[in-house]
């Protein structure tokens, strides 16, 4: 009969062994109950259930909570490092062992989302460091306090609670936060506060902060907004001209948004309205005295009294004075008497009008001058288009181009002006809704076409006062008032000697009136008009076609008959 044994495994061995040392179930890196069997000067000895005993520094187990040092028999939390080192010693640690507790109790509250306990210990880079019992955790900055704290001392080695934002148990990393804890607390004694309040109830409260927009004010443990344009009927600048931060005021709730739980406040509110029945009290039509508030691109805001306040537009701000700023017109504070052009109570508005209630000089102009009148005054300007003429202190009247001059147009009449010349000239139309005055220099003096009556084939001796490439610009009538351009193909009836060089400034010449037209004041001249007429009536006198005479003959003979 054969016997069959088992060949032992690795695994049987290492069982055998651990059966041996009394190791089973042992595991390292875990946290494991010990037995206080000794304390010996500095350390503590405790039993693991090996057959070697671990020590651990007496000062690992006084950071305990003030627990302070174990005593002989009590069972403590280790952790295990090693169970046997090369001397044969089991490796332990007390202060490891708190860690692990506090990790394994972090995890929970942080899983179940509750605030746990902690200190502040020391100041790092960007905020702080916490001890939460055998953790430590990082602080920011931002986390501190609802707002921001400049000194952190009053807050150090106090335990408090701490909300915990994130956690990495491999990276060793947590991140608290203490300013959560207290907006958690905040809100809800701010529910609590808010659910207390009415809109429409006045309470008093004290101003903690201006901005510019406003002033918060406690009520007592909640804060409200009392809006810049909620603390008067009449216009502020600036909160601080009206509240101080610590002043005691009295407030109306306004508002409860039950969402966001802001509250709206309001001072004016406990005030009577000025704008009821302002209607009456400002009709349309109706003249003032007022205060200049607030000055913008579109106009000026007057102050009738506290609280109502109206705008007078640019427009409506001078007769005379156009295209210019409100501020180059009026100034801040300064008192006006303004007409109202319109008020809508409802809509809180009231239209003004500061040039209604002084005299208008366009009224006293018209009344002083007719049209047709002759008005004397200086060039205040030159234009492409005309000059501009002052006729009294605040009008200016317009020459347009074409009423300069009888005998000239565009720049060559403008040139005969300077700046600050006096010109006489008549005035020929005012509108008033326009604002415009147009005035005609030429129209002072008589129109040479008036009285002028050229019939066509006239000949007329004219004055040449330019010569240009096209032909040549004559001057002729009584005063040579009157001007007429001779085109270069009207200067010879021989198209060589259509040459507008030939001719010279200041040369008188005869010339043919080959069109007249009173009402578009233009005389048609040609030369070589008065050439042919010329020629024509020479063969008509001194031959014909078949006498024999060459042209030569008959034009000879008739330039020596005219002799």
């Amino acid at each position: 009969m054969s016997v069959q044994t088992m060949t032992p495994t690795r695994d049987d061995f290492a069982a055998l062994l651990d059966e041996s040392l009394g190791t089973r179930g042992m595991v390292e890196g875990r946290v494991i109950p010990a037995t206080v069997v000794a304390i010996e000067n500095d350390f503590v000895v405790v039993d693991i259930g090996l057959k070697t005993e671990g020590r651990i520094p007496v000062r690992e187990f006084l950071i305990d909570d003030g627990a302070g040092a174990p005593k002989v028999g009590d069972i403590v939390e280790v952790y295990l490092e090693r169970i046997e080192n090369a001397l044969g010693d089991a490796v332990v640690s007390r202060e490891k062992a708190r860690r692990e507790e506090a990790w394994t109790r972090l995890e929970k509250s942080f899983a179940a989302q509750e605030a746990v306990n902690g200190a502040l210990v020391g100041r790092v880079k960007g905020g702080f460091t916490v001890d939460l019992g055998g953790a430590n955790a990082f602080l920011p900055g931002s986390q501190v306090d609802i707002r921001p704290v400049r000194d952190v001392g009053p807050l150090m080695n106090i335990v408090q609670p701490f909300a915990i934002l994130k956690m990495d148990r491999q990276r060793g990393n947590i991140v608290v936060s203490r300013r959560a804890v207290l907006e958690e607390s905040r809100a809800s004694e701010r529910a609590e506060i808010v659910g207390q309040l009415k809109e429409g109830e006045v309470r008093e409260g004290i101003v903690k902060n201006i901005t510019d927009y406003g002033a918060f004010v406690d009520l007592g443990g909640i804060d409200g907004l009392l809006h810049v344009t909620d603390m008067s009927w009449k216009r502020v600048s600036h909160p601080s001209q009206v509240l101080n931060v610590g002043d005691t005021v009295k407030v109306q709730i306004v508002k409860i948004n039950p969402e966001t739980q802001r509250i709206s406040l309001g001072m004016k509110q406990l005030l009577t309205d000025p704008w009821d029945g302002v209607d009456a009290k400002y009709p349309a039509g109706g003249k003032f005295t007022g205060r200049v508030t607030n000055i913008t691109d579109y106009g000026a805001f007057v102050e009738l009294e506290p609280g109502v306040e109206g705008l007078v537009h640019v427009s409506e701000m001078s007769w005379t004075k156009k295209n210019l700023h409100p501020s180059k017109i009026l100034s801040t504070s300064q008192e006006v008497d303004v007409q109202v052009l319109d008020v809508d109570g409802e809509k809180r508005r009231i239209s003004l009008g500061i040039k209604q209630v002084q005299n208008n000089p366009w009224d006293a102009f018209v009344a002083d001058h007719p049209v047709g009148s002759v008005i004397e005054g200086e060039i205040k300007n030159i234009t492409e288009f005309g000059l501009f003429v002052g006729l009294t202190p605040e009008l200016d009247g317009m020459v347009h181009l074409s009423d300069i001059a009888w005998d000239v147009q565009g720049e060559e009449a403008l040139a005969r002006f300077n700046k600050g010349d006096v010109v006489k000239a008549k005035l020929l139309d005012v509108d008033i809704e326009k604002e415009r005055i147009s005035l005609g220099m030429k129209q002072v003096d008589n129109d040479p076409m008036a009285d002028a009556d050229y019939k066509r084939g006239q000949i007329i001796t004219v004055e040449i006062v330019d010569v240009a490439t096209g032909g040549i610009e004559v001057a002729f009538g009584e005063g040579n008032a009157l001007r007429s351009f001779i085109r270069k193909s009207d200067l010879s009836r021989d198209r060589q000697e259509q040459r507008a060089d030939r001719f010279s400034k200041g040369d008188r010449i005869d010339a043919m009136v080959t069109g007249f037209d009173k009402s578009s004041r233009k005389v048609a001249l040609s030369i070589k008009a008065m050439e042919l007429a010329d020629e024509k009536e020479a063969i008509a006198q001194f031959g014909s076609s078949d006498s024999g005479a060459s042209l030569g003959d008959i034009l000879g003979a008739a330039l020596k008959d005219k002799k």
